[in-house]
């Protein structure tokens, strides 16, 4: 059986075909989007749990690639009583409630396709990337399965148009060929990428009833990307549609961005981000936005490193209000900077369809509360959203022509800040939304069907 796969920076989400119509499966009770997070007792366990999924034929070779690991899975196992039937390693709501819980006891992941393609990768990195990626999705492929009664076989999975922004054609193979070797060691025995704009313009197209130049713009967790395509009932059943795609472009810039600002310019102010200093000076912003930058895996080790610690105390004593500061040293020593960066997230979610958001911080001080302003959001996401908007430029630019419609999808594009500000940059042109959430999946099944039915 074939599926479309959208392993997606902030969600995950899989799709079949029910009588001609792309549905997708439920994979979190009745969520079809299932939080792209793993939470394990242990960093090792991971790995274990890769090689208790692997299929026979792949067994014996990846527990000889990884017997170091594998064997320190097993210490800590017995070291912390836990028995093989225990439940050790956590997907997507539920590993965001064992994080809450206990944030420094296991290992927490979130998003790891925005670490793809990173440079510097060491082949041990690229190798655990492999297996996070594998672990997570094995997890999405056997709660589809349970879904469907039928195993998948054959799938389609997205792509942005550049994974990084920096040597993009050594970075986009280098990450590809991890999802590669993911999805294979998940048991799918055929596996092909489409762009996802072009995913979610292809879930746009099944419903035009006339042709037209469409400026598709995807807003995803970790890139935003853009296409500009010509379609409708003369473009649709053609296989071969190169000819069809007049520009793209891509960045490492999406909705993780946007919350990372709104939670360093409206969050950190009460861990002592701008406080007033003793002597006079200006306070250091750095460790701060090495704390919610946690797309970025160069900023979190130096946010969690011996220094980052030092120079905190040291501020601490130079503070007018250290109280402040004893806020950010309780957060960096529990890792409760994940926690604050989602509490920006659920923020920008919630000023979609309000004017305010109060953001909860109690499991930091109780009663520790902080108020968000529409209009405040909208300031704090100004660059990553002129980023964005240059994008649509640039494409529109590249095919020589203007769109006559612009669709708009993923979840951050839901924000009235994104379309009031593509509407003000773009010009008169309509802008439709589509399924935020689900499009890119939905687009991804109808190509695996033309390329596997």
């Amino acid at each position: 059986m074939f599926c479309g796969f959208d392993y997606g920076t902030s969600n995950c989400a899989l799709g079949v075909m029910k009588s001609g119509v792309p549905e997708l499966l439920r994979l979190e009770g009745e969520h079809k989007y299932l939080p792209s997070t793993v939470y394990a007792m242990h960093r090792d366990l991971i790995t274990e749990a890769v090689a208790l999924g692997l299929s026979a034929d792949q067994r014996e070779a990846y527990l000889q690639a990884r017997q170091a690991i594998l064997t320190r899975a097993r210490r800590f196992r017995v070291g912390e009583g836990y028995e093989s039937d225990d439940t050790v390693v956590f997907y997507g709501r539920e590993a965001f409630s064992e994080y809450y819980q206990f944030p420094e006891d296991g290992y927490f992941v979130k998003s790891p396709k925005s670490f793809l393609g990173g440079s510097g990768l060491r082949a041990e990195h690229i190798a655990f990337f492999e297996d996070i990626v594998a672990l997570m999705m094995l997890n999405v492929k056997r709660r589809s399965e349970v879904s469907t009664g039928q195993e998948l076989t054959h799938t389609v999975i997205g792509r942005p148009v550049n994974f990084q922004g920096l040597d993009a054609q050594e970075s986009n193979a280098q990450a590809l060929d991890v999802l590669s070797v993911a999805a294979k060691r998940a048991g799918f025995k055929s596996v092909e990428f489409q762009y996802e704009p072009i995913a979610a313009g292809l879930d746009f197209e099944r419903n035009l009833s006339k042709d037209q130049t469409v400026l598709v713009v995807d807003i995803g967790g970790g890139t935003s990307d853009c296409a500009m395509v010509r379609m409708g009932p003369s473009y649709r059943d053609k296989l071969d549609r190169s000819e069809d795609f007049l520009a793209y472009t891509g960045e490492r810039v999406g909705g993780n961005d946007l919350d990372i600002q709104l939670a360093g310019r409206e969050l950190m102010p009460v861990f002592g981000m701008g406080a007033e200093l003793k002597t006079g000076l200006p306070m250091p912003t750095q460790l701060y936005w090495n704390a919610v930058t946690t797309n970025d895996v160069s900023a979190q080790g130096i946010f969690a490193s011996l220094d980052s610690k030092v120079q905190m105390e040291q501020l601490r004593m130079d503070m007018v209000h250290p109280k402040l500061m004893d806020r950010f040293i309780l957060m960096r020593e529990h890792k409760h900077n994940f926690h604050v960066v989602r509490n920006a997230e659920e923020a920008k979610i919630g000023l979609s369809e309000q004017m305010s958001y109060q953001v909860k911080l109690d499991y930091i001080e109780p009663e520790l509360n902080v108020t968000i302003e529409r209009d405040a959001f909208t300031r704090a996401v100004e660059s990553p959203l002129g980023k964005m908007v240059r994008l649509m430029k640039s494409a529109i630019a590249e095919a020589g022509e203007r769109p006559d419609v612009i669709y708009i999808t993923g979840g951050s594009a839901k924000s009235p800040a994104v379309q009031s500000a593509i509407r003000a940059e773009i010009g008169d042109i309509p802008v439709l939304d589509g399924d935020h959430f689900g499009s890119v999946a939905s687009g991804l099944t109808v190509w695996a069907q033309r390329l596997f039915g």
